[in-house]
């Protein structure tokens, strides 16, 4: 890939075919779980007459889908009370529709504007902010996945079956940073 530049008004980047089809391929799995999540949404009549779109009320039991929507409402892990219960239901009822749809959203553009065969991408600022929006879903979603943390080497031997996607996870993360160092530059 060539890094993220600054052009005029444009963030300008390339892409090799087999770079183009890993990204296209994890942001379309990342949105088909975000669409899967809103179709599991029970449909209520009065948000439907009203236009207020409701969410679910329960966390994902999806540890991925855990990380991208966390709960709204911080609980006292040792003793949540029914009423914080009830509460974080209804931020989650109230909010995660939002979520979800900002979230497609970044990840349709990236889609839409990352070539199926890579080249050229240009980008005006408000799509590169949905890029890092959605390079950002991704490595979530990735590091969670791979259980990545602080303490986790650069590299991982060759035998652990997560090797290859530790790659892929660096890798997205020199995109996530060329194109912010392009965005601020």
């Amino acid at each position: 890939m060539k890094a993220w530049r600054r052009k005029g008004d444009a963030i300008l980047a390339g892409f090799e075919q087999q770079e183009a089809a890993v990204l296209r391929g994890l942001v379309g799995q990342l949105e088909d779980m975000l669409r899967a999540r809103e179709e599991e949404t029970p449909q209520d009549e009065l948000a439907e007459l009203t236009g207020i779109r409701t969410g679910p009320v329960e966390s994902p039991d999806d540890p991925v889908l855990s990380r991208l929507l966390p709960d709204f409402h911080r609980l006292d892990p040792d003793n949540p009370s029914r009423e914080d219960l009830d509460s974080a239901a209804a931020m989650r009822s109230l909010h995660e529709p939002e979520l979800l749809a900002a979230k497609v959203g970044v990840a349709r553009i990236v889609l839409d504007t990352l070539p199926r065969d890579g080249g050229s991408v240009r980008l005006t600022f408000e799509q590169a902010d949905a890029w890092l929006g959605a390079l950002n879903d991704v490595r979530l979603a990735l590091g969670t996945a791979l259980d990545v943390s602080e303490d986790m080497p650069d590299e991982l031997p060759d035998d652990d079956p997560r090797a290859p996607h530790l790659g892929v996870y660096h890798w997205l993360t020199w995109v996530q940073e060329t194109l912010i160092q392009a965005v601020s530059g």
